[in-house]
């Protein structure tokens, strides 16, 4: 099999080492926070990255930052165009409004009210379309054709890999003693980038996806050596709804050691813990590493090789009027 050292990938060590140079100016680096009550769940010290305190909310911004940074001047000067409802949206948004460049982003008609809001408070035009991926698609394209900006998609792109790597620098450099990372996965933008750099700084350390039940298709990916569809949209973990890209599958082929999944009322259940007993919102993204973290599966492997676990917290933008508890 492959290691991060030797197969070619969309980003590696160095990369995601100068992106962290990059966007360290313009990121938080987040904090790693514990809890008794979910470590006597778990059984084990889990060690919680939360992602929920990066500005605007998720991870997705390092990514962004370290796309748009990486432009030149003049591709910065015509813009950064992109289609996402959700996190990317507002990562891309405030990252050009940081370098002080158009962001056009495209968002489904039906996408929560409050989520285009946030986008248009970050200073990006937001371009309303229907509800498809050929929509959005299309609709992008008019866009880079009408604007010449440059499309920064939301997990399959190499800066933006790069970008959710440095999750992994930082989350080691506090954390040397970690057996393995829980990771949620949708696109694989996050877990290639962890991955990548946890792997290369660690070869012993276990990568571990966490998916929904009804958003199986990494591991049917990983299971069947090729890119599966997504299955249809009905997880209440909306971020994680996205099918693997060409970019994101080898890297979740060859270095995620497993993936497993999770029920709607275990996603549920454990966002509220975390809520209750950690003080935390995270969105259902989140709480879908939580639940792994917490499941039959990683109790049936209590043993001396995964005593401490880093879990990812993705995300805490949430729609209150649409909680699950």
């Amino acid at each position: 099999m492959p290691t991060a050292k030797t197969a070619h990938y969309a980003a590696n060590l160095d990369s995601i080492r100068a992106a962290q140079r990059r966007v360290d100016p313009f990121i938080r680096r987040t904090p790693v926070l514990t809890s008794a009550t979910l470590d006597a769940l778990s059984g084990r010290r889990l060690w919680f990255k939360c992602e929920v305190f990066q500005k605007t909310g998720s991870f997705k911004f390092r990514g962004a930052t370290n796309a748009v940074r990486m432009l030149t001047d003049a591709e910065a000067a015509r813009g950064v165009v992109t289609h996402s409802s959700g996190n990317h949206a507002q990562a891309l948004a405030l990252a050009a409004r940081m370098r002080g460049i158009p962001a056009h982003v495209v968002m489904p008609s039906n996408s929560a009210e409050i989520k285009k809001a946030a986008v248009r408070g970050y200073g990006a035009e937001v371009i309303e379309c229907e509800p498809t991926l050929e929509a959005r698609e299309s609709t992008a394209a008019q866009v880079i054709a009408r604007t010449g900006g440059t499309m920064i998609p939301p997990f399959n792109h190499p800066n933006v890999i790069a970008g959710q790597g440095t999750i992994a620098l930082e989350l080691l450099d506090e954390c040397p003693q970690l057996d393995a990372i829980i990771v949620p996965l949708g696109g694989g933008g996050l877990i290639s980038g962890i991955a990548l750099a946890a792997k290369a700084l660690k070869p012993s350390i276990r990568i571990i996806g966490a998916e929904p039940e009804l958003a199986g298709d990494g591991a049917a990916s990983k299971r069947e050596g090729s890119i599966q569809p997504a299955m249809k949209p009905v997880t209440m973990a909306d971020g994680l709804r996205t099918s693997l890209g060409p970019l994101t599958f080898p890297v979740v082929r060859d270095l995620v050691d497993e993936i497993v999944l999770v029920s709607e009322a275990d996603i549920a259940a454990h966002m509220q813990i975390v809520w209750e007993r950690m003080k935390i919102t995270i969105e259902t993204s989140a709480a879908v590493g939580v639940a792994v973290a917490c499941s039959a599966w990683m109790r049936e492997r209590n043993n001396a090789n995964m005593q401490d676990v880093g879990v990812v917290l993705c995300g805490g933008n949430v729609d209150l009027a649409a909680l699950p508890f």
